[in-house]
């Protein structure tokens, strides 16, 4: 299965752990990356993420989240096809950089686009074109109890 994660998915296990809905979700990204590391994901990685990331001020973060590049089975760079598709959702009024995220993820044949991003997740809840998904309900599918419904 390919997924791929956006940069606040990547960025939650830094993020405070004081609030439940944190700590849970960076618990579920954190599976995710052992289910890559093992082979059992195919992570997508972007240009957008290498740009995102690049920007992070935090050495340490920026340095642990490049790290995922390396272990990504597909890289997607910019392209014509991919500014097509990003302009689709930014016409849906999708922010331009979550925009380029989605539309690298379907370049890249993601079958899931992970966020947590309620915003983002909402208004991409209609799209056919790639299905995405707040890590922890994503833990759910990899369960076969999806319980988004």
């Amino acid at each position: 299965m390919r997924i791929y994660l956006d940069n606040c998915a990547f960025n939650r296990p830094f993020d405070d752990q004081s609030a439940i809905r944190i700590r849970l979700e960076a618990e579920a990204k954190l599976y995710v990356q052992a289910l890559i590391k093992v082979g059992s994901l195919e992570l997508i990685w972007s240009y957008i993420l290498d740009f995102e990331n690049a920007q992070n001020p935090f050495t340490e973060r920026r340095m642990a989240i490049l790290h995922w590049k390396n272990l990504a089975s597909t890289v997607v760079e910019e392209s014509p096809a991919l500014l097509e598709t990003a302009r689709q959702f930014l016409a849906v009024g999708i922010k331009p950089k979550d925009a380029l995220h989605v539309a690298a993820a379907i370049i890249g044949k993601a079958e899931y686009f992970l966020s947590t991003d309620d915003r983002l997740l909402q208004k991409l809840s209609n799209h056919r074109s790639i299905t995405a998904i707040n890590p922890v309900h994503y833990i759910g599918v990899l369960d076969g109890n999806d319980h988004r419904h």
